[in-house]
This record gives C-alpha cells, structure tokens and sequence, in this order.
C-alpha cells in the first residue's frame, strides 16, 4: 500500500503528503481531522520550496536575516529605521529604500535580509551588485535578449542594487542602468546601498544629465537613510582584541 500510495503522491505531484501522511495518521482517528492535516502539511511543503526557490533565483550573496542584526550598533538612523524595514512598508507602497554611509555599517545586511524577509512574504527578489547588474544587462544586450531581460525586470517586486559607487561606469552601461531603473519608477520597489551622497553620484555615472535623471527618479518618494556612522567590523575587530587582551 505504501508504494501505491507513494506513486499516487508522484503523480499529483504531491511530495509533502507523502513525507507526512504515516506520521500523522497515528495521532488521527477522525477521516476529516486527517485529511485536514494531511493537506495542511502538503501546503506547507509546497510554500517552503516555494521561499527556498525564491530565494535561491534571487541571487543573494549569503543568507541574512533581521534576527541576527546587532541593532544597537547600527547608526542612529538605521535603529529607528530598522522596524519599518523589517515590515516592508516601503515595499508594500512601490518604494525605494536608499542606504547611503561608510563601509561596514550594516547596509548590505539589512537589504539581504531585507530580501530574504520579502522572498519569505510571496515576493520576487532579483539581487546584485552595481557591477553585477551592469554587466548582466551588457551581456543581455549583446546576446540580443535585452527586451527579454527588461521584462522580467520590470516584474521583479523587489531589485536590490548593491555597492554602487565603488566601480564607475562607462557611458553605456550608465544608460542601461537608467534604462533600467526607469522601467520601475513608481511601479516596483528598489533598494540602493551606497557609500557615495547624491552630490557624489556623477564620479559613477559621469555625465550630468544622466546622474540628475537618475536620481529624479530613484529618490522620488523613496526612504533615505543615513547609515554614516562606525564601521561594525572595525568595532568587532576592536572588541575582540580587547577581550584577548583581558584574557
């Protein structure tokens, strides 16, 4: 019976009731309470593959969560911040997050878990680097599928652009990115890390009209947050010398 049993599930396509169903039906007397819970168990197992899909074609560099955020050393405008970031506010209203400050001060973590948070909430996520995504829409452009790459783009609930300001660009893949960004103004939520101010953005992009577009657009009913502050590594390093010190 267990075999015929584990080839019905196959066909259904039903993996989580077939993992379940043994275990569960030696607490269960009730037909209903058993079905119940069987099915229960199967949406279960299809959400989680369904959040462990999603964030794997997201593209996250590690996996990061807000619980493991120290959020006592965050900047002053990263604490009081960090519970609107954590709901997704900004996403459920299409807009933009911009973490602007120094190396090492939590930016790239927050947007991380930021993602991850959303991917967790039905959303789909799409993470890079500033470099990163520069390159992926070169390489769309050449191989001629940059209409393709542009759609699902656009779809993206969420694209987080990582570390932009730490590689300028050449004058092509600064209107791609315009291009780009544009395609999601008002529509779809972004999140920018930076270490460069907005007055900085034109050693990346270079040419001025260009800069000014873009920040038109990104910073245009977005949340701005001011993440200058210690770098969190540098205080890590500090502390963990200290207690060798003590010792």
């Amino acid at each position: 019976m267990d075999n015929e049993i584990k080839t019905l599930c196959r066909q259904l396509r039903l993996p989580g009731v077939y993992q379940s169903y043994q275990s569960i039906a030696e607490d269960f007397k009730d037909p209903e309470d058993f079905l119940f819970q069987i099915l229960n168990a199967e949406v279960k197992s299809r959400e989680t593959r369904r959040i462990e899909r999603s964030i794997n074609q997201a593209g996250f560099p590690a996996f990061k969560k807000f619980e493991e955020i120290k959020r006592d050393m965050l900047p002053k405008d990263g604490k009081e911040a960090f519970e609107k970031i954590k709901n997704l506010a900004f996403l459920k209203e299409d807009r933009n997050l911009i973490l602007i400050g120094n190396s090492g001060t939590g930016k790239t973590h927050l947007a991380i878990a930021a993602g991850i948070a959303a991917c967790e909430n039905g959303y789909s996520v799409y993470f890079r680097t500033a470099a990163g995504i520069i390159n992926d829409l070169k390489e769309a452009k050449k191989e001629l599928r940059l209409s393709k790459f542009e759609k699902r783009f656009r779809k993206m609930d969420l694209v987080i652009i990582d570390e932009l300001g730490y590689i300028s660009f050449d004058e092509e893949g600064a209107e791609l990115l315009f291009q780009f960004l544009a395609l999601r103004y008002e529509h779809k939520s972004t999140i920018i890390t930076t270490n460069l101010t907005f007055s900085d953005w034109i050693r990346i992009f270079h040419d001025k009209a260009i800069t000014t577009a873009i920040l038109d657009r990104v910073t245009h009913h977005a949340v701005i947050i001011n993440m200058t502050g210690k770098s969190y590594r540098q205080r890590e390093f500090v502390a963990t010398n200290k207690n060798n010190e003590d010792i």
